[in-house]
């Protein structure tokens, strides 16, 4: 599988269900992502969620 641009090496992820894994890098290729949580009060960071995933 390819990247679906060119993998930002200071994003790393191995989210491969996410469209903008770069296949067998485990880097994003998004320029930036945003990071929120599903918590009202996040402590561990299974809280933290990427809000920029998009699946494949």
């Amino acid at each position: 599988m390819s990247c679906h641009t060119n993998a930002n090496h200071c994003i790393q992820c191995t989210v491969s269900q996410c469209k903008y894994h770069c296949g067998n890098e485990n880097y994003c290729s998004l320029e930036k992502i945003m990071v929120g949580t599903h918590e009202t009060d996040p402590t561990v960071k299974q809280c933290t969620d990427c809000m920029s995933f998009d699946r494949k």
